[in-house]
């Protein structure tokens, strides 16, 4: 008999993963499988959508019915989420959603070590926690360097999970400032003359940064503070000619400002102090010719030791189901509209 062929090889398996299978589960302790199972089993239907399994819960069993591969993905989730549950960590739908996402992407990525990687404890008691692989190497380069670049599409957790981090920071006197910033670029729209003072006009450009701000300390907190000077939401022109010692500085909307804005803004930080860049490459709106800072910053600082680069995806998106789906259409026609290279004679 002749030995088999890579492709002939690689055909058996993809039929192998085809194939209808059950699998049965079972979890020690009844009270902590409810709470896996979700309240009228809502997590369990979580999984059947996202991968096509049918489960059959009956006390602190489940029975998994399905193609190999999902049966798989599915019972890694659970058997994980149960770990979780078991050391204290609060699973709902959206976790089960995120860890599916996790696992079919790396089978072999352990969730304990991701989602119970605590950055800070919200107003709310709210713990906020990476929800992918990415977000996890994003707070361990924040952990690690000085100034770290978050680069991806809108609902990746880049700015929400940097103001974490500089919350974190404060707490455990790190910093002893915080300082939010961003360059006010009007997103393709003219507003004409706003009404109020300097802090009212500018207002509007800063309200993402303010909302996350407001999310993790609550609004009393962080007026109090800001009312210290501890914490200061500014647009980036306002950062020229200073020094920011002793303080974690985010630029959030980095794709919108200038190759000038850019390196102005990098060469304020002082000691003590760290930055975090965050932006999305595909949503510049500067106008006419002018290039991104934030491209530009990329190109010639990447390999400079405490600078780190951090990419996210649309499959790191934890905003609603739909964002990933839209993110993906518009790249399908990005990519219909980018002409194809020349060829090489």
């Amino acid at each position: 008999m002749r030995p088999l062929q890579l492709p002939e090889i690689n055909k058996l398996k993809t039929a192998a993963l085809n194939l209808e299978t059950t699998r049965e589960l079972s979890f020690a302790d009844n009270r902590i499988a409810q709470q896996l199972f979700g309240e009228l089993n809502r997590n369990l239907h979580t999984i059947e959508q996202a991968t096509g399994v049918s489960l059959h819960a009956r006390g602190n069993e489940v029975q998994i019915e399905g193609v190999a591969h999902a049966v798989e993905l599915a019972a890694s989730t659970l058997e994980q989420m149960y770990g979780l549950l078991l050391k204290g960590y609060p699973v709902f739908s959206q976790d089960i959603a995120f860890g599916l996402k996790i696992l079919e992407s790396s089978p072999k990525a352990r969730l304990e070590e991701i989602f119970m990687d605590k950055v800070c404890i919200t107003s709310k008691k709210r713990i906020i926690s990476p929800k992918s692989v990415n977000q996890k190497l994003y707070i361990e380069a924040m952990r690690a360097n000085d100034i770290v670049f978050g680069i991806g599409p809108a609902g990746t957790g880049k700015t929400y999970l940097a103001v974490a981090m500089a919350v974190s920071a404060l707490a455990k006197e790190q910093v002893s400032k915080i300082i939010l910033t961003r360059p006010a670029v009007e997103a393709g729209e003219k507003l004409g003359f706003l009404p109020g003072d300097m802090a009212q006009k500018v207002d509007p450009y800063l309200r993402p940064l303010t909302d996350a701000i407001n999310d993790m300390l609550g609004q009393e907190r962080t007026s109090e503070l800001s009312e210290r000077g501890v914490i200061e939401v500014a647009p980036l022109a306002f950062m020229r000619g200073r020094t920011l010692n002793n303080a974690f500085i985010i630029l959030d909307e980095a794709q919108n400002t200038t190759r000038e804005q850019m390196k102005m803004f990098l060469t304020r930080i002082g000691f003590d102090s760290q930055a975090v860049i965050t932006g999305d490459i595909t949503q510049i709106d500067l106008p006419g010719s002018q290039r991104s800072g934030l491209i530009q910053a990329e190109t010639i600082l990447t390999g400079i030791k405490g600078i780190s680069f951090r990419h996210f995806s649309k499959s790191d998106v934890v905003r609603h189901p739909l964002v990933q789906e839209i993110i993906h259409a518009y790249e399908l026609q990005e990519n219909k509209r980018t002409p194809p290279p020349p060829k090489e004679s």
